[in-house]
Parts: structure tokens; sequence; C-alpha cells
């Protein structure tokens, strides 16, 4: 039986890859998970418990971020414990923004306004207005220092409202490429 749903897990990741960002939340709902309004979920993968994960509105979950809802640990003592599982619920605050391949524990909790920086590992509680970033991901400064950080960039650009050659030109006229 646990190979079968192994195989179907597999299937349904390699099917989920190929959904518009809309049908992928439709479908992460239908298999539990709350998801608020205005959330943009690029990654394939799959919670095992969708329904131990919330998110709030206007969270942004890129490509090959993870929540990992139990812990497989227990494998250690399961001679003692044949039938242990332990579980645990995440979630995620409003206008939070999630970095590429990021990995939740269970049991963590992220406040509003966060953001969270690519390959993070992330556990326990993360305050509002944080930005995090490392393996354990720990808070490196505020959002609010970090929006003057990203307004006073050099490389900072206005160019999300442009398409990609209109931007392109602006981009390698930026960085002095032919």
């Amino acid at each position: 039986m646990a190979k079968i749903s192994f195989i179907l897990n597999k299937i349904r990741k390699k099917l989920f890859g190929f959904k518009s960002i809309e049908s992928r939340i439709n479908y992460l709902r239908s298999q539990g998970l709350k998801i608020g309004e205005g959330c943009l979920y690029f990654s394939n993968k799959i919670p095992p418990e969708p329904y131990l994960v919330e998110i709030g509105n206007h969270v942004v979950i890129s490509s090959d971020t993870e929540f990992i809802t139990h812990d497989g640990s227990v494998w250690v003592f399961r001679k003692k414990n044949p039938k242990l599982d332990v579980f645990g619920m995440t979630t995620v605050g409003n206008n939070t923004f999630i970095g590429i391949g990021c990995i939740f524990l269970p049991n963590t909790k992220i406040g509003e306004n966060c953001i969270i920086g690519a390959g993070s590992v992330v556990r326990g509680v993360i305050p509002d207005n944080s930005v995090v970033m490392g393996n354990p991901a720990k808070v490196i400064m505020s959002t609010e220092l970090m929006e003057k950080l990203s307004l006073n960039n050099k490389n900072a650009l206005q160019t999300k409202h442009l398409n990609m050659a209109e931007k392109a030109v602006i981009i390698k006229k930026h960085f002095n490429i032919d």
C-alpha cells in the first residue's frame, strides 16, 4: 500500500508541475491546504499533509519550496513505538515572500510582512516584519530596513511594468551589455 501511495504521489507531482498557478492553488485547496487570496505558489512540491499548512493573503511561494509536516526522525524509535508519528503545522502570515528552495520544518510560524531568503531552512516562530536567511534561518534585519536597502540599491530598476524585450533593453544598458 505504501509503495502505491508513493507512486501515485510521484505521478501527481509530475502532473502538478504543468498546471497554471490558479489551478495549482485550487488543487492544493482541494487537498486541504489553506491559502489566502492574491497568492502565487510556484513550487511543485506538495506538502505530505497539506491540511497542516496555512498560508495568508498576498504570499509568494517560490519554486522548490517544501513544507515538511511530519518528523521522520521518529523512525529511530520505531522498535519501541512501531506506530509513532509526530506532526506539526506551519503557518505563513500575510504579505510574505518566500525565496527559491526554502524548507519549512514542522511547527513553524512565519509572521506578517516577512521575507524568507532563498535556500533557508526555517523552524520556530519568525516575528512580523522580519527578513530571515540561512540554515538554520535567522532574523538578519527588519523588512523596513530591507525596503530602504532595496530602494537605494544601485541596481534597482523601474522595469516591473515592461514586457521582456523592453526590460532587456533597460537591463542591458544599465549593465553595459551590447
